[in-house]
């Protein structure tokens, strides 16, 4: 065998998707809450509004995600900067269709879950799998993060939609999506319902549970929140990820069939 055929082999058998461990949950919520935090700050506290902010940050995505799809092999550095370009983006998009398109948090939701089951079906029609452990080729991460952005944008939409309009308020939020998330554990755990499904519903059930958590840090007292500087937050979370990403063990997921 030739070095490039083992390079080939490699990257056949590799996913560009790092090892869904405890310690991935634990990053990504944590971006997820920094996507809130970070996103209101930019539009909000600087006042720059939504569709300027969201504009940057779809930019600062696109540079991200070209250097995520051109790396050789799964980087943790490059991928969770991805990500939370990822929940930023849907933090400020989610607010620009929710309040100024005024189309009010239950019709963004209805929209970005029809958004999001589309780009299952055309992603599952074209290759075969939604797999992430089969994320490994252009064609494959192109149909990852256009989903990962849906789920983002529609994770936000519910934690406002749960927090807001349904009156749950922040705690009551992080507890339900708390416990939904221990449901998916759950089933994961102890019966035999797909794996994939349960992926992608701990990971969209990750970001309403960041974007209540983050509002709750940043919102006013009258509000119920802690009313903390989304600056502060914004750089402890920064911190506390790339913590994470220096300090703990990383390696990318194996596909099914991987020797």
């Amino acid at each position: 065998m030739t070095e490039e055929t083992g390079v080939n082999a490699h990257r056949s058998h590799a996913s560009k998707v790092p090892e869904l461990v405890l310690s991935f949950w634990i990053i990504k919520i944590a971006a997820t809450t920094l996507g809130e935090i970070g996103g209101d700050a930019l539009s909000m506290s600087m006042g720059l509004g939504y569709l300027v902010s969201t504009a940057i940050f779809t930019a600062i995505f696109l540079v991200a995600v070209t250097f995520q799809i051109k790396a050789v092999r799964c980087h943790p550095g490059i991928y969770w900067t991805t990500i939370v370009a990822t929940t930023t983006v849907g933090t400020t998009l989610a607010d620009f269709a929710d309040r100024s398109l005024g189309i009010g948090y239950a019709g963004g939701a209805s929209l970005l879950f029809a958004a999001l089951l589309g780009s299952l079906a055309i992603w599952y029609w074209s290759l075969g799998s939604v797999r992430v452990t089969e994320v490994s080729s252009p064609k494959s991460e192109g149909f990852y993060w256009v989903t990962i952005m849906f789920s983002q944008t529609l994770g936000t939409a519910l934690g406002d939609w749960t927090a807001d309009d349904a009156g749950v308020g922040y705690a009551g939020g992080m507890a339900l999506f708390g416990l939904l998330l221990a449901a998916v554990l759950a089933f994961y755990f102890w019966t035999t319902i797909s794996r994939t499904f349960l992926f992608w519903a701990a990971f969209i059930l990750t970001r309403p549970l960041g974007a209540v958590v983050g509002d709750f840090m940043d919102k006013p007292h009258e509000a119920g929140g802690l009313a903390l500087s989304r600056y502060t937050g914004s750089a402890v979370l920064l911190v506390f990820i790339a913590a994470c990403i220096l300090f703990l063990p990383h390696r990318a997921g194996q596909t099914e069939d991987a020797p």
